[in-house]
């Protein structure tokens, strides 16, 4: 547990010592990078700050985007006691002990306590708990950052007595702000060095939207630098141990990377695909990007052939908002394993641009009189809903009838494959239009 007192006449002496990211913490709302759907006037951060207003809030983002920085800002601009948990070592007696302390400063000098507790999931539900009555009776204003989902990981009433607010990744122009600023800050590099073009880009891929990650690697550089004034690209490599990937986010190699990936996975090439996977992620490429292709073509490339591709695409794309990288590189690689090495059919594709394709070209004719909603009154004298078959009352749950509209009965748009499980569907849809081609006893046309 730690009590920050700002006044701390050697805070100064040991501003040196810290590292470039806790220099470079903003002291105001204004100095944030990024997360401007949080900071506009009349936003609950602006209120806490501005109007020293009570509540309690939840700051859910991925590493670097500035939970422990918004909640540093807020203790500096009121005039509470801030005290600091960790949730990492702190246990339920301390959690008490700050909200009884709280509690007697509250009654005895009417003084108010901001209580910040960072990596909050890792509480357990008892020390969750323990938060409640705190925060319902506003003992104390509190704080939780968290970089996985509150809905899974906090309690429902410490929850509900809370707003959420979702951070989101810095994009590249806040992550170049971030490391411009700590060049020519008095309280960072204070002009010293100077970042070539090309050490600069480099540094923004490898920052992948983490502010902290960019300054400390920045730090890094400038030691490497030494005495020159300008930090290069070899500077960065050396101190990063992470040579810099030709990627241009924005030009021909982007395009170029992604269509070998796609490419590679259709034409079951693990290998390959594995490859495009990981210049993506060195060079920086947002890895929810990633994911939407790799859910997408888990239909559009194998589609029922394995349905179970598109299940393990999805959880990929989940695994990535709940833990981020680099941990989720893990699971984006499954996804595309399963994928390349899954039987391949584009019948799901083909079968619906196919029916889009006629949508568009105006052939879409009434739906039958027996398909009609017949639930309303007056429906009946329409004739809606007349002579329709209910398919559980007929073996095998079919029964032969008109379900497309006049001009495409008849139509076929999914033609199921002979590969992996699309076989079986391809069999069991085989029997369906035999069932079909007996109707003449049902409504509609025969």
């Amino acid at each position: 547990m730690s009590e920050t007192l700002f006044d701390d006449a050697g805070a100064e002496a040991q501003r040196g010592q810290e590292p470039l990211a806790v220099r470079m913490r903003p002291h105001t709302l204004d100095e944030v990078a990024g997360q401007r759907h949080l900071l506009g006037a009349g936003s609950p951060l602006r209120r806490l700050v501005e109007d020293d207003a009570p509540m309690s809030l939840f700051l859910w983002g991925p590493p670097g985007t500035g939970k422990t920085t918004l909640a540093t800002v807020v203790s500096r601009a009121t005039d509470r006691r801030f005290v600091e948990l960790s949730a990492v070592s702190a246990g339920v007696k301390d959690v008490r002990a700050v909200i009884d302390e709280a509690k007697r400063r509250m009654g005895m000098h009417g003084t108010r306590t901001l209580l910040f507790v960072d990596e909050v999931h890792r509480f357990s539900k008892t020390q969750q708990d323990a938060l409640l009555p705190a925060v319902e009776n506003r003992w104390v204003s509190f704080i939780g950052a968290t970089t996985e989902n509150p809905f899974f990981s906090v309690v429902s009433p410490l929850l509900s007595r809370s707003l959420l607010l979702t951070l989101e990744s810095l994009d590249d122009d806040d992550v170049r702000g971030v490391l411009r600023r700590a060049l020519t800050d008095e309280r960072g590099l204070a002009g010293r060095h100077t970042l070539a073009a090309e050490a600069e880009d480099h540094l923004v891929r490898l920052a992948g939207g983490d502010a902290r990650r960019s300054l400390t690697y920045l730090e890094a550089a400038s030691l490497v630098a030494g005495g020159r004034s300008e930090i290069t690209l070899a500077d960065l490599e050396r101190a990063v141990d992470r040579h810099a990937v030709r990627y241009d986010r924005s030009g021909d190699q982007h395009y170029d990377v992604v269509s070998a990936f796609i490419k590679s996975m259709r034409g079951s090439d693990p290998d390959a695909a594995l490859h495009y996977l990981a210049r993506m992620i060195e060079a920086g490429e947002d890895p929810r990007f990633i994911a939407r292709r790799i859910v997408v073509h888990a239909s559009e490339d194998v589609g029922l052939a394995d349905p179970t591709a598109l299940q393990a695409a999805v959880a990929a794309a989940q695994a990535v908002e709940l833990i981020g990288l680099p941990e989720a590189r893990i699971n984006l690689a499954q996804a595309v394993l399963h994928i390349a090495l899954a039987p391949k059919s584009n019948a799901v594709i083909t079968a619906i641009d196919e029916a889009l394709s006629d949508v568009r070209a105006g052939k879409a004719g009434p739906v039958p009189p027996h398909l009609r909603d017949g639930h309303y009154k007056g429906a009946e004298a329409l004739g809606h809903g007349k002579g329709y078959l209910y398919a559980h009352d007929f073996p095998g749950g079919v029964v032969a009838q008109q379900y497309a509209p006049d001009g495409l009965d008849g139509r076929e748009y999914y033609r199921p494959t002979a590969h992996g499980a699309e076989r079986r569907y391809g069999e069991v849809l085989q029997r369906i239009k035999d069932v079909q081609r007996r109707r003449g006893t049902g409504p509609g046309p025969s």
